[in-house]
């Protein structure tokens, strides 16, 4: 299979990580006109299943190190398969609400808040299991996170005020998002070998732990996305037949999106054989700059705010840039 040997090589995979994690969301900002998000979700689970097999059987079943992907799944043992669902179950649940934070506070909010919480937690809890990388840099680049999570929070809660209508449903539904999100790589590092390039018996190369994980989504995915479509956040139930008379492009954005976030996700796995789970992690998750400045720059959610909201907006994507780059630096 494909194994990264150095630590550069590593950084640039966590950096595509970060832009396919920051810009999948604009798939669903597309299809939002027509297409109600627990619909497109369907899809974009799809779009993740089909990208982790294509994957598994290209980077992942080629090459001379580690195992090919069919010989890794036939030797795994049922615990760390389960692990790598159970990552799959935990990050679908997380997903779902961020998906519809996005869809009630816009690219901006739900990214910011709750990606920028699941680095905090994600980093911590990964550090703890996996110690790599200086703590200190790690920690304070987590820090300027944190700072950065509170600018928009305050951010959002005085055009909040000054927008008649605007709920803080989606910033609570970002911080549950979070704090969930926070958890799910751990169970998926969990799963595999520490060195790539020097399997363990029992236990998941990289590949192999991207498509259990992808399938945990899928599964948990009928129970979570059918509840939902019967109680939705918002508005009015929906209905199976619904998705089925959706257009071919509504269709197209789901899988699209999908697609983009399991790319960001493969190669942040990849990733963490050199980096460390807590510094791959952590960094593709400064995705929340990327979506920021979409959701800021692209889709003006914060147009007609007051200059001293911008100058706000402007100090959070500083303190998480700053704080990304002590992430770098801390291996």
């Amino acid at each position: 299979m494909f194994i990264i040997e150095n630590y550069s090589v590593a950084v640039f995979f966590c950096i595509i990580t970060m832009l396919c994690w920051g810009s999948w969301a604009n798939t669903q900002k597309l299809a939002a006109s027509s297409w109600r998000f627990e619909l497109f979700y369907w899809d974009y689970v799809i779009g993740i299943v089909l990208v982790a097999l294509l994957f598994a059987f290209t980077l992942g079943s080629q090459g001379a190190g580690g195992r090919s992907f069919l010989a890794d799944l036939e030797q795994a043992s049922a615990a760390n398969l389960g692990s790598a669902v159970l990552g799959g179950i935990i990050f679908n649940a997380a997903n779902i609400l961020l998906v519809a934070a996005i869809a009630i506070a816009g690219m901006s909010v739900a990214f910011p808040v709750g990606i920028g919480l699941a680095l905090v937690i994600g980093v911590i809890v990964n550090y703890l299991d996996n110690p790599v990388g200086d703590a200190t840099l790690l920690f304070l680049g987590v820090s300027l996170v944190v700072a950065a999570i509170l600018l928009n929070a305050y951010a959002y809660r005085a055009t909040s005020r000054q927008r008649q209508g605007v709920s803080t449903r989606g910033l609570l539904l970002s911080v549950i998002a979070g704090v969930l999100m926070g958890y799910f790589y751990k169970y998926v590092a969990a799963s595999m070998y520490a060195d790539f390039t020097l399997p363990e018996a029992g236990k998941l190369g990289p590949y192999t732990a991207v498509v259990l994980f992808s399938l945990g989504i899928l599964l948990s995915n009928i129970v979570f996305n059918s509840l939902l479509m019967m109680r939705p956040f918002e508005g009015s139930p929906v209905h199976y037949a619904d998705y089925f008379g959706g257009s071919g492009k509504n269709h197209l954005m789901g899988i699209l999106g999908g697609a983009i976030w399991c790319v960001g996700m493969a190669f942040s796995i990849i990733a963490s054989g050199k980096a460390g789970p807590a510094i791959s992690y952590g960094l593709g998750q400064g995705a929340t700059v990327i979506a920021a400045l979409w959701g800021i720059y692209i889709w003006k959610e914060f147009k007609g705010v007051p200059r001293s909201t911008t100058l706000i907006l402007n100090g959070m994507l500083l303190c998480y840039i700053v704080g990304l780059g002590l992430i770098i630096a801390a291996r």
